[in-house]
């Protein structure tokens, strides 16, 4: 074997061997949530900010995106191949800059759009609390944990300072991943479809931070009939 096929050997056995994130961790095939690119004020993409300004838009936009992806790393962990936990925490360092300056820029359009400083802090905080809220799920978790992962990888790999780019290419996924669906492979009817893969909610198998105790009831998902 010549130098350079050994070392193109050990390349693909370096990708083969390393971690990445699975791509249908629940279905075999996942639903398809992708969505056109947004302005940030079209209806049912973010709480609205009214008379704000096409940069008091992409803020918006880019805050909604952090909200998700800090919410992902909360609900997600009961399935570590999505890592949405290390993605966020890179997202938070490498683009620091960029959430920096977009909360001064939400913080002026509220200071703006109120008469008194404390109504702009209060109107602020109400802003944070609804977006937070707006991506709540239960039923829909599991679709919105996939698509989180994916967003969160890429946002990592995209040049620091483009989270506004990432937002407004995929926050309509993002709002459509909050929408429940389940295995997009097999029609219903075939008898697949009567399965469904779910997180484990036994209480003995969380400690006290909310973390699932995979040492001690093994993997957090069990398939449910419908």
């Amino acid at each position: 074997m010549t130098v350079l096929r050994t070392i193109f050997a050990g390349l693909l056995a370096t990708c083969a061997l390393a971690p990445v994130p699975a791509s249908a961790q629940f279905y075999m095939r996942s639903h398809d949530f992708s969505g056109e690119p947004v302005r940030g004020d079209e209806p049912g993409i973010g709480v609205d900010l009214p008379g704000a300004t096409d940069a008091e838009l992409q803020a918006g936009m880019v805050w909604n995106l952090r909200a998700a992806l800090n919410i992902a790393a909360l609900q997600c962990q009961f399935e570590p191949t999505l890592l949405t936990v290390p993605n966020y925490n890179m997202v938070m360092l490498d683009h620091a800059a960029e959430l920096k300056s977009t909360y001064a820029t939400l913080t002026k359009y509220f200071q703006r759009t109120n008469k008194t400083p404390k109504a702009a802090q209060t109107a602020l905080d109400q802003f944070g609390t609804r977006v937070y809220g707006s991506f709540s799920t239960s039923a829909a978790q599991l679709g919105f944990c996939q698509v989180t992962s994916s967003i969160g990888r890429d946002a990592i790999f995209h040049p620091r300072g483009s989270l506004h780019i990432i937002a407004r290419q995929r926050l309509r996924e993002l709002r459509n991943s909050l929408v429940p669906y389940g295995e997009q492979r097999f029609p219903r009817g075939s008898g697949f479809d009567r399965y469904v893969l779910t997180p484990r909610l036994d209480a003995q198998c969380w400690n006290r931070k909310g973390d699932w105790n995979a040492g001690k009831c093994g993997s957090n998902v069990q398939w449910i009939m419908r």
